[in-house]
């Protein structure tokens, strides 16, 4: 079966710096485009970047220039790093990706678990 497994959320104060990552475990056909949403509470899931097989980015006004989405194809991965981090930046990060399971199959949407990430001082 396969799943997203996050890692990196934590706690940090403002000004700081934190490295999420998340990677597909077990078999897949293909991963198209991969991504973070945030969730804050009592709000809506939101996007915060999102990255293509190609290696194309698309990212929330609100973290440009602040956060960076990476992948490795190889790996089946992708990273956020998030700098300058802001208290209004507190949600819960979740991993989401695009993928084929086989190849005469549908694309599906698949998320992680999710993983908290608190800025405060």
């Amino acid at each position: 079966q396969v799943q997203l497994v996050e890692s990196g959320g934590g706690q940090v104060q403002p000004g700081g710096s934190l490295r999420l990552s998340c990677a597909v475990s077990g078999r897949v056909y293909s991963i198209n485009a991969m991504g973070w949403y945030r969730q804050a509470p009592g709000k809506q899931r939101e996007l915060v970047a999102t990255v293509t097989d190609g290696g194309s980015t698309n990212y929330a006004d609100s973290v440009k220039g602040r956060f960076t989405i990476s992948r490795d194809n190889a790996k089946n991965t992708v990273s956020l790093q998030m700098n300058s981090l802001k208290p209004e930046d507190t949600a819960v990060y979740y991993c989401n990706a695009d993928l084929k399971d086989r190849l005469l199959f549908p694309s599906r949407s698949t998320w992680g678990q999710g993983t908290q990430v608190t800025v405060s001082s």
